[in-house]
């Protein structure tokens, strides 16, 4: 699969700061109530976080969204103020990828 990004669309600074944490996580390929415990919210709110990110970067599929996550990983962690879910410590993205 090819992921088509076009210029400019991959504006990460239009995501809030929980829309890069899940972002982020998508990478790992675990399901939402994973992502949902490991953040601690709700999965129905990680379903709502995922929507919006990949409306907001103009991708086509969470997969998209995911792979987007692997290749800028760490220009997505470098804005975010804390770790994952608040737990451990490690790097600022928290996914062992």
């Amino acid at each position: 699969m090819t992921v088509v990004v076009r210029e400019g669309a991959l504006d990460f600074s239009a995501l809030t700061d929980r829309e890069r944490e899940v972002l982020l996580l998508l990478a790992t390929g675990e399901q939402n109530r994973w992502l949902a415990r490991r953040l601690g919210i709700a999965e129905r709110t990680v379903r709502a976080h995922t929507t919006s990110i990949v409306r907001k970067l103009d991708l086509k599929s969470r997969f998209e969204a995911a792979i987007v996550s692997h290749l800028y990983a760490d220009d997505i962690a470098s804005d975010i103020g804390s770790d994952i879910g608040g737990g451990g410590k490690g790097d600022a993205a928290g996914r062992g990828v």
